[in-house]
């Protein structure tokens, strides 16, 4: 018989097997009351994501197949390394790291043609900035000038990065700046990066599905390695990709 139910949390030390999770709606493991940091660290370790609408309660998920990059397979189209030269060819412009979280945050929650609304409520934003506050948490951010036009978020553990939400109020903003990520990464050595749903624009740059146990082993290889540097610095482009 299929199982259609899941339990309800009172705490983040309870979050079950992900073998538990439902296979429909595919991946939903449990739900809660509360998000805050600790919740966020316990389920991030366990490579369980909160995801669902304001008004309800959290629902907590971990999917199979799940969308990952390799940092090896990612792959810059002609027209993201002519975004990425116009970039660099334009005075004031630069891709920065963890200078900006919470205005990132903001701008990722903000309403978006063709969408209802969004996840991110203040209890949300709150709760990754007191992840981004302990060192778990950043932004990368496209500046032109003093003006935030594109960025994106994640979550890391050692060397397991899970992305998050993407913005961009420029053209090619957003992927201008996951693309300085990704070379940054490779070159700290940084195998993996979570994507959780196979988009189409995901999957274009190089993403692909694997399963929960390919997934779940990589992320325990990762974690436990040693943690990257994320001081605020500006990501160069050193790379001859463009």
């Amino acid at each position: 018989m299929t199982k259609t139910t899941i339990p309800w949390l009172d705490s983040p030390g309870e979050f079950p097997s992900t073998a538990l999770a439902l296979e429909y709606p595919p991946g939903l493991l449990a739900a809660s009351m509360e998000i805050n940091a600790d919740w966020l660290e316990a389920s991030y370790a366990r490579g369980i994501f909160p995801w669902y609408s304001q008004g309800e309660p959290v629902l907590w998920w971990s999917t199979s197949p799940r969308a990952v990059l390799y940092t090896a397979e990612f792959k810059l189209h002609r027209s993201l390394a002519k975004a990425i030269r116009k970039m660099h060819g334009t005075p004031g412009s630069a891709i920065r790291l963890n200078t900006a979280f919470e205005r990132v945050m903001r701008a990722c929650a903000a309403p978006r043609p063709g969408q209802d609304g969004t996840w991110i409520t203040e209890e949300v934003i709150a709760a990754y900035t007191t992840l981004h506050q302990r060192g778990l948490a950043h932004s990368i951010e496209h500046w032109q000038g003093d003006q935030l036009i594109g960025g994106l978020y994640c979550v890391a553990l050692g060397k397991m990065v899970y992305g998050e939400s993407m913005f961009a109020t420029q053209t090619d903003a957003s992927k201008v700046a996951f693309a300085h990520f990704v070379y940054w990464l490779k070159s700290q050595n940084v195998h993996i990066i979570d994507c959780q749903q196979a988009t189409g624009h995901l999957m274009s740059m190089g993403a692909r599905t694997v399963s929960r146990k390919v997934f779940e082993t990589e992320m325990a290889n990762s974690i436990v390695q040693p943690t990257l540097n994320w001081e605020p610095r500006e990501l160069k482009w050193t790379y001859d990709q463009t």
